[in-house]
C-alpha cells in the first residue's frame, strides 16, 4: 500500500463543473433524432466528458477517481502514511497565507488536519480538503491510498 499526493488550485467556478469532476456513465445515451437539439446536447455533453474527464485535471468528485487520472498529475507518492501526511501539512503551510479566513489559517487546526490525514491514511482511507482562497479561487488537496484503494479496489495504480 502506498499513497498518492494531489494538489489543484484554480478559478472555484471551473472546479463547479461537476460534469468533468465525474467518469461518464457507462452506459452512452441513446443516439438523438435528426432536430432534437435537446437530445443532441446531451450527446455531445456525454462527449465531452467522455474525452475530457481522463485528461482533466480537476479534482474529481471522489477521491479514488484521481487513480483513473493520468500519473503525470500526481504531486508525490508515498510508502508510509506520516510522511503523505507530512506532504499534506506542508501545503497548508504554503497556501496559509492565502486561505480565506483566519480559522482555517490557525496553526492547531492544521496540526489536528494534518494528524487525522495521518490516521486516515494509516487505515487505508483517502483524504480530502478543500479551501478558499482569494475568492474566487479554490485549493483542493488529496491524498489518495493506492493498490489497493478501499474505495474503488478494481482502479489500477496511475504510476504502474
Amino acid at each position: 500500500m502506498h499513497h498518492h499526493g494531489y494538489l489543484w488550485a484554480g478559478p472555484k467556478q471551473r472546479f463547479d463543473d461537476e460534469a468533468l469532476r465525474r467518469p461518464p456513465h457507462p452506459d452512452p445515451p441513446p443516439v438523438a433524432a435528426p432536430g432534437d437539439t435537446a437530445a443532441q446536447r446531451i450527446v455531445d455533453r456525454y462527449r465531452e466528458v467522455v474525452t475530457g474527464f481522463p485528461v482533466a485535471d480537476l479534482p474529481p468528485l471522489e477521491p479514488a477517481y484521481w487513480l483513473m487520472k493520468p500519473s503525470a498529475l500526481i504531486r508525490g507518492t508515498w510508502r508510509e502514511s506520516k510522511e503523505a501526511a507530512a506532504w499534506l501539512g506542508e501545503r497548508l503551510a504554503e497556501y496559509a497565507p492565502r486561505l480565506d479566513s483566519a480559522a482555517q489559517r490557525d496553526v492547531t487546526r492544521m496540526a489536528a488536519l494534518v494528524e487525522s490525514a495521518a490516521e486516515r491514511l494509516y487505515r487505508g482511507a483517502d483524504v480530502s480538503l478543500g479551501f478558499y482562497l482569494e475568492r474566487p479561487t479554490f485549493l483542493s488537496l488529496t491524498l489518495v491510498t493506492c493498490s489497493p484503494n478501499r474505495a474503488a479496489p478494481d482502479l489500477a495504480c496511475p504510476a504502474g
